[in-house]
Protein backbone atom coordinates (compact mmCIF):
# COMPACT_ATOMS: atom_id res chain seq x y z
CA UNK A 1 0.00 0.00 0.00
CA UNK A 2 2.78 2.66 0.43
CA UNK A 3 4.59 1.77 -2.58
CA UNK A 4 1.13 2.57 -4.20
CA UNK A 5 0.59 5.92 -2.56
CA UNK A 6 4.07 7.03 -3.26
CA UNK A 7 4.00 6.19 -6.72
CA UNK A 8 0.64 7.77 -6.91
CA UNK A 9 2.56 10.73 -5.43
CA UNK A 10 5.53 10.87 -7.50
CA UNK A 11 3.34 10.63 -10.66
CA UNK A 12 1.10 13.64 -9.56
CA UNK A 13 4.27 15.68 -8.86
CA UNK A 14 5.42 14.94 -11.88
CA UNK A 15 2.54 15.87 -14.15
CA UNK A 16 1.79 19.42 -12.20
CA UNK A 17 5.80 20.12 -12.23
CA UNK A 18 5.75 19.65 -16.36
CA UNK A 19 3.02 22.19 -16.95
CA UNK A 20 5.00 24.58 -15.85
CA UNK A 21 8.05 23.65 -18.04
CA UNK A 22 9.26 25.74 -20.73
CA UNK A 23 9.26 24.62 -24.62
CA UNK A 24 12.28 22.98 -26.12
CA UNK A 25 14.79 25.38 -27.57
CA UNK A 26 12.48 28.50 -25.93
CA UNK A 27 14.80 30.78 -24.29
CA UNK A 28 13.30 32.83 -21.56
CA UNK A 29 14.38 37.07 -20.13
CA UNK A 30 17.02 36.92 -17.82
CA UNK A 31 17.77 40.13 -15.89
CA UNK A 32 14.12 40.33 -15.72
CA UNK A 33 12.94 43.02 -13.24
CA UNK A 34 9.80 41.91 -11.70
CA UNK A 35 8.32 44.94 -10.62
CA UNK A 36 8.78 47.05 -13.59
CA UNK A 37 6.64 43.79 -15.22
CA UNK A 38 3.81 44.77 -12.77
CA UNK A 39 0.92 46.61 -13.36
CA UNK A 40 -1.78 46.17 -16.48
CA UNK A 41 -0.82 44.61 -20.07
CA UNK A 42 -3.39 44.23 -22.82
CA UNK A 43 -3.45 41.26 -24.84
CA UNK A 44 -2.48 42.01 -27.99
CA UNK A 45 -2.41 38.19 -29.75
CA UNK A 46 -3.17 35.25 -28.27
CA UNK A 47 -3.47 31.41 -29.44
CA UNK A 48 -7.07 29.95 -28.84
CA UNK A 49 -7.95 28.17 -25.51
CA UNK A 50 -11.21 27.64 -24.20
CA UNK A 51 -10.62 29.47 -21.18
CA UNK A 52 -10.34 32.90 -23.13
CA UNK A 53 -12.82 31.75 -26.09
CA UNK A 54 -14.86 34.64 -27.46
CA UNK A 55 -13.38 37.09 -25.37
CA UNK A 56 -12.25 40.44 -26.44
CA UNK A 57 -10.89 43.27 -24.65
CA UNK A 58 -8.61 40.97 -22.54
CA UNK A 59 -5.93 42.82 -20.08
CA UNK A 60 -3.91 41.24 -17.57
CA UNK A 61 -2.91 43.10 -14.39
CA UNK A 62 0.07 42.10 -12.21
CA UNK A 63 1.00 42.80 -8.34
CA UNK A 64 2.81 41.53 -5.38
CA UNK A 65 1.76 39.06 -3.23
CA UNK A 66 3.01 39.23 0.37
CA UNK A 67 4.61 35.24 -0.26
CA UNK A 68 7.38 36.62 -2.68
CA UNK A 69 4.93 35.38 -5.62
CA UNK A 70 2.89 37.56 -7.93
CA UNK A 71 -1.21 38.03 -8.06
CA UNK A 72 -2.76 37.82 -11.61
CA UNK A 73 -6.07 39.45 -12.64
CA UNK A 74 -7.14 38.57 -15.71
CA UNK A 75 -10.16 40.30 -17.60
CA UNK A 76 -12.19 40.08 -20.74
CA UNK A 77 -15.71 40.87 -22.38
CA UNK A 78 -17.25 38.01 -22.97
CA UNK A 79 -18.91 38.87 -26.63
CA UNK A 80 -21.69 36.30 -26.59
CA UNK A 81 -23.08 36.63 -22.88
CA UNK A 82 -22.19 40.50 -22.90
CA UNK A 83 -20.23 40.42 -19.45
CA UNK A 84 -17.28 40.94 -18.23
CA UNK A 85 -14.97 37.74 -16.68
CA UNK A 86 -12.65 37.68 -13.99
CA UNK A 87 -9.86 35.13 -13.31
CA UNK A 88 -7.68 35.50 -10.44
CA UNK A 89 -4.31 33.56 -9.95
CA UNK A 90 -1.55 33.60 -8.84
CA UNK A 91 2.00 32.89 -9.92
CA UNK A 92 5.42 31.77 -8.53
CA UNK A 93 9.35 32.33 -9.88
CA UNK A 94 10.14 28.28 -11.27
CA UNK A 95 14.39 29.73 -10.27
CA UNK A 96 15.59 33.11 -9.23
CA UNK A 97 13.74 35.92 -9.56
CA UNK A 98 15.32 37.37 -12.45
CA UNK A 99 14.57 34.37 -14.95
CA UNK A 100 11.21 34.92 -16.36
CA UNK A 101 9.70 31.41 -16.07
CA UNK A 102 6.81 30.83 -13.68
CA UNK A 103 4.45 28.65 -13.18
CA UNK A 104 0.81 30.35 -12.71
CA UNK A 105 -2.12 28.63 -11.18
CA UNK A 106 -5.65 29.34 -11.49
CA UNK A 107 -7.27 26.28 -9.68
CA UNK A 108 -4.97 25.00 -7.05
CA UNK A 109 -2.76 22.57 -6.96
CA UNK A 110 -2.91 22.62 -11.37
CA UNK A 111 0.04 25.08 -12.41
CA UNK A 112 1.46 26.04 -16.10
CA UNK A 113 4.19 27.54 -17.63
CA UNK A 114 4.32 31.44 -17.74
CA UNK A 115 7.24 32.33 -19.99
CA UNK A 116 8.68 35.77 -21.22
CA UNK A 117 10.74 35.11 -24.28
CA UNK A 118 10.73 38.59 -25.06
CA UNK A 119 10.56 41.76 -23.78
CA UNK A 120 11.10 45.65 -24.35
CA UNK A 121 14.24 45.27 -21.53
CA UNK A 122 14.28 49.17 -21.70
CA UNK A 123 10.61 50.47 -21.03
CA UNK A 124 8.60 47.08 -20.56
CA UNK A 125 5.96 48.15 -23.06
CA UNK A 126 5.70 44.83 -24.97
CA UNK A 127 6.22 41.12 -23.86
CA UNK A 128 5.90 37.73 -25.57
CA UNK A 129 5.26 34.96 -23.43
CA UNK A 130 4.25 31.09 -24.16
CA UNK A 131 3.04 28.50 -21.92
CA UNK A 132 4.50 25.02 -21.27
CA UNK A 133 4.47 24.17 -24.90
CA UNK A 134 3.86 25.56 -28.46
CA UNK A 135 0.13 25.79 -28.09
CA UNK A 136 0.24 28.64 -25.62
CA UNK A 137 1.43 32.29 -27.06
CA UNK A 138 0.38 35.81 -25.61
CA UNK A 139 1.94 38.77 -27.06
CA UNK A 140 1.02 41.66 -24.73
CA UNK A 141 1.60 45.58 -24.96
CA UNK A 142 1.06 48.38 -21.88
CA UNK A 143 -1.31 49.79 -24.63
CA UNK A 144 -4.27 49.03 -25.96
CA UNK A 145 -2.70 48.65 -29.83
CA UNK A 146 0.62 47.76 -31.05
CA UNK A 147 2.78 49.31 -33.73
CA UNK A 148 2.07 47.10 -36.93
CA UNK A 149 6.35 46.49 -37.31
CA UNK A 150 6.56 45.64 -33.68
CA UNK A 151 3.91 42.91 -34.01
CA UNK A 152 5.02 41.70 -37.30
CA UNK A 153 8.12 40.96 -35.82
CA UNK A 154 7.74 39.38 -32.81
CA UNK A 155 5.35 37.32 -34.80
CA UNK A 156 8.37 36.39 -36.93
CA UNK A 157 10.29 35.26 -33.70
CA UNK A 158 7.43 32.98 -32.74
CA UNK A 159 7.25 31.55 -35.94
CA UNK A 160 10.79 30.99 -36.28
CA UNK A 161 10.62 29.13 -32.78
CA UNK A 162 7.64 26.92 -34.47
CA UNK A 163 4.60 28.78 -32.61
CA UNK A 164 1.64 28.60 -35.69
CA UNK A 165 1.22 32.36 -35.44
CA UNK A 166 -1.41 32.16 -38.44
CA UNK A 167 -3.90 31.02 -36.04
CA UNK A 168 -2.84 34.10 -33.61
CA UNK A 169 -6.20 35.93 -32.74
CA UNK A 170 -5.82 39.64 -33.07
CA UNK A 171 -7.66 41.18 -29.71
CA UNK A 172 -10.36 43.72 -30.08
CA UNK A 173 -9.85 46.31 -27.51
CA UNK A 174 -12.96 48.20 -28.15
CA UNK A 175 -14.13 49.27 -24.85
CA UNK A 176 -13.54 51.59 -22.27
CA UNK A 177 -11.22 50.58 -18.92
CA UNK A 178 -13.50 49.19 -16.26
Amino acid sequence: MEKIILFTGVILCTLLSSCASIPQGVQVVRDFEADKYLGKWYEIARLDHSFERGLSNVTATYSNREDGGIDVMNKGYNLESQKWQEAKGRAYFVEEKNVASLKVTFFWPFYGGYNVMELDRKNYSYAMVCGPNRSYLWILSRTKTMEPDLLDRLMEMARKLDFDVDDLIIVQHDLSDR
